[in-house]
């Protein structure tokens, strides 16, 4: 046991070997019992941190850097993540709800503070503790469709004013308590933050603008820019005075800015949420005295006192906001969920705060439990308010994109990649169901090749593929379908496949179904989760049980009338008349939601259905129920193809939410499945 000490104590390789480990595994474990991510780091932090085994310390080099590297990544991505254009769509109401939502907590934290026997500096600072917020429940209204309503955009809008507030708060905080901060030298900080802020604002814009623009075809050098810029933004920081996360929030923002979605804005927030910030979270759990957190639950008036005072004057702040813009009740609760959960830059302050000695254990333990409660709770409110919201009115008429009316089957040109002989001939028979009269089936074979393309193993791969595309054309003939043969050399078969789609300008990539949760895939992905991420058109991901031409009973799930939907409604019907099959819209709303809503919602739907000229039978299917998956499995054994429909896929940066089972269920249907990602409005 020395030894193993000692090894860990003195090689640095020990303490980040295990961190891989329990990033690796932690997680998963902790899922199973329906629980966020976050509890599981923590717990490791305590027992392999000082208080338990021992294995892994705060002060060493190693955890120190790494630590610091993830707070800087946890505030990046913070800011990263924020929806700009949504602040834009009503910034008066953002910035007015953002003030109520910053000043009524900071205030009541300050009195809390004081009330407990802190000094004034350290009570502003727990004060802004309160202030900011992370909308974890933001996730819940875009699934819901809700995502648009007037609320929730001044909610996730006001996010940007809180925790850039509450990180000045910060930055006064720590200048104060060092004892630099004089009336002049507050001045002269003031005007260097100032200048600073417009600085990484509109220089990192300007520049990684113009930067982005020569390197559109290098993602390794835009990545290696965007960390870059992360980096100056904290040093810069640093040199004016203040904290390196509120730099790293900056150049968030910055970068959200000229940084569209795709696969190098996926690949940034990935390398934090996948490991630096992981990493952040097991420190703080080193941080954490057992003992001494035991004794602050034990005396639980300063803890109660914190999580009370956040939800009271959080709820306060969105109950004026009721009042003062006329929104209805759902939408007041929906904002206080959505400005209740402290994580991000709670966080990242708090551990600053405790490292320079302003805020002690007791606030410390009291500020992890206040975040847990949040990040559950809210949520959970989240959930039970956003049903009652309304959606935005879809547009009627739609366009013809959008509409099931059509004269005759739509046409499109779809993409079959092959790789599998026991999945090909469902795959190309499906692919011409769904081209339509006149469209273009294309069945795709990718060969891996290195820079050496006289390889043997090059040759075997194109002698494969041609016995694969010749055994395709093959199954198509019944089918009375042209088929179009590519033969595609690539390093890598995701780039090949989404290239490919993209010069043949197909609507539809067609592929067969993989496993998202193997260790191979949790390790180093998988070709369709590739394929999500850099597809320019949607990916149908098909498990089979029997043979296309035989689905004569399909099941669409629809949560809400928004472009995606109708778009796997499209598919739907495209393949419903192909085989003279019956299609059944589902829709299942809580039964909590107001009649008004489920009447719009069945007019909004009966009018796309009475808008289909072509002669399919197409039934709508409402049910009031709190649990949708198990009603969707329940009524799939009556069907043999279900249609699911999922938003573009992106790599997550959140540690906080738990596992929903959604990539389960869908494997628990006892009939063939189609899921159609990569789906855009």
């Amino acid at each position: 046991m020395d030894l193993v000490l000692s090894f860990f104590y003195d090689n640095p390789l020990g303490p980040f070997t295990l961190l891989l480990a329990i990033i690796l595994t932690v997680p998963p474990l902790i899922k199973q019992l329906h629980l966020p991510d976050l509890v599981g780091l923590l717990l490791a932090g305590v027992v392999f941190g000082p208080n338990g085994l021992g294995w892994l310390s705060s002060e060493s080099e190693t955890m120190t850097l790494l630590s610091d590297i993830g707070v800087i990544y946890l505030l990046f991505v913070a800011g990263l993540e924020i929806e700009l254009e949504e602040f834009r769509k009503l910034r008066h109401r953002a910035l007015g709800f953002g003030s109520l939502t910053f000043a009524l907590p900071l205030i009541v934290g300050s009195l809390i503070g004081r009330l407990s026997g802190l000094g004034w500096t350290a009570s502003i600072l727990l004060g802004s503790l309160l202030s900011s917020h992370t909308p974890l429940g933001y996730s819940i209204v875009r699934r819901l469709g809700v995502a648009g309503n007037e609320a929730v955009v001044v909610t996730i809008g006001g996010t940007i004013l809180t925790d850039i507030a509450a990180l000045l708060v910060l930055a006064l905080c720590t200048a104060l308590n060092a004892g630099e901060l004089t009336v002049q030298r507050g001045l002269v900080m003031v005007m260097a933050i100032a200048l600073y802020v417009v600085v990484v604002l509109v220089g990192v814009t300007r520049v990684g603008q113009a930067f982005l623009r020569r390197s559109r075809e290098d993602e390794g050098n835009q990545f290696l820019f965007i960390l870059l810029a992360l980096f100056l933004a904290a040093v810069g920081a640093q040199i004016v005075g203040v904290e390196k996360i509120v730099g790293a929030f900056l150049a968030g923002l910055a970068v959200n800015h000229v940084l569209k979605e795709g696969p190098v804005k996926e690949k940034v927030v990935f390398v934090g949420s996948v490991l630096f910030i992981p990493i952040f979270f097991v420190d703080m759990g080193l941080l954490i005295d057992l003992p001494a957190f035991l004794k602050t639950l034990t005396s639980i008036w300063l803890c109660l006192s914190i999580v009370v005072g956040l939800m009271a004057s959080k709820f306060l702040a969105a109950l004026c906001s009721r009042y003062w813009y006329h929104y209805s009740w759902p939408q007041m609760f929906t904002m206080w969920s959505l400005s209740l959960p402290q994580v991000a830059a709670t966080l990242a302050a708090t551990l600053v705060g405790y490292r320079v000695g302003l805020l002690d254990e007791r606030i410390l333990n009291s500020v992890l439990v206040m975040m847990l409660i949040t990040a559950i709770l809210g949520p959970f409110i989240t959930a039970q308010a956003a049903v009652r919201l309304s959606p935005p009115p879809l547009a009627l008429p739609l366009s013809p994109a959008m509409s099931l009316a059509s004269p005759h089957r739509k046409t499109l040109t779809v993409l079959v990649p092959i790789a599998n002989p026991l999945t090909e001939a469902g795959l190309i028979q499906l692919g011409a169901l769904l081209r339509g009269e006149a469209g273009r089936l294309i069945a795709l074979s990718v060969v891996t090749a290195s820079s050496w393309l006289d390889d043997d193993a090059v040759n075997d791969g194109i002698a494969r593929s041609q016995q694969l595309l010749q055994r395709a054309e093959t199954l198509a003939r019944p089918f009375g379908t042209p088929i179009e043969s590519i033969i595609r050399i690539d390093d890598d078969p995701v780039l090949g496949i989404c290239r490919t789609s993209r010069e043949q300008q197909a609507d539809l990539i067609v592929m067969g179904w993989s496993e998202w949760d193997t260790l191979q895939a949790r390790l180093l992905g998988n070709v369709i989760d590739g394929v999500l991420r850099n597809a320019h058109c949607p990916v149908a991901m098909t498990r089979l049980l029997d043979n296309p031409s035989h689905l004569r009973r399909l099941l669409v799930p629809i949560k809400a009338l928004v472009p995606q939907s109708i778009q796997v409604m499209n598919l739907g019907q495209q393949l419903a008349v192909a085989n003279q099959a019956k299609l059944t819209l589902l829709h299942v709303y809580d039964p909590r939601t107001p009649d008004s809503q489920i009447t719009d919602f069945r007019t909004q739907l009966s009018q796309l259905v009475a808008d289909s000229t072509t002669p399919l039978e197409i039934d709508i299917t409402l049910v009031a129920d709190t649990a949708v998956i198990p009603v969707i499995l329940r009524l799939s054994c009556h069907y043999d193809l279900v249609l699911v429909g999922s938003m573009r896929h992106h790599a997550s940066s959140s540690l906080l939410t738990s596992s929903d089972g959604s990539a389960q269920w869908v494997q628990e249907l006892g009939c063939s499945v189609m899921m159609v990602g990569n789906l855009r409005a």
